[in-house]
């Protein structure tokens, strides 16, 4: 039988890289592709307070270059992104991200300090495991 509250932090990529509010396009660029990431969270000081895609960023990446120096981080990130306790269900948080169309979760602890990120490749990850794990156990 496969658990059924099972924490979305099982499956969290702890301690991600993030970006800052004042980062431009290109550092953004350098940042995704260093770290073979898709998923920024953006943060001013301790608090996230948006994230951006490798998408958002190839959107403008065909700007010319005085508009590309003319934009932040802050000008192209999803503000408010959606965010979770880590001991949240992973099937409630795989249904949010369904609903809300989005690539990621920002997981935070219980005392709201940024714990990772939960992205859709994570979620892939969870059900290859559940999934094996399940048939491990089968007769």
């Amino acid at each position: 039988m496969l658990p059924t509250t099972m924490p979305v932090e099982e499956f969290t990529t702890p301690d991600p890289i993030t970006a800052t509010e004042d980062m431009t396009i290109d550092d953004l660029r350098r940042l995704l592709d260093q770290h073979g990431i898709r998923h920024l969270p953006v943060t001013s000081g301790d608090t996230v307070v948006g994230v951006i895609s490798d998408r958002d960023v190839r959107l403008v990446s065909g700007l010319s270059v005085a508009e590309k120096l003319q934009l932040r981080a802050a000008d192209i990130m999803v503000a408010d992104p959606l965010t979770v306790s880590a001991t949240t269900p992973l099937d409630e948080v795989a249904y949010a991200m369904s609903e809300k169309k989005v690539g990621s979760v920002i997981v935070k602890e219980e005392d709201g300090q940024l714990l990772g990120i939960f992205t859709a490749t994570d979620a892939l990850n969870a059900l290859i495991e559940i999934v094996r794990g399940s048939d491990a156990s089968a007769p």
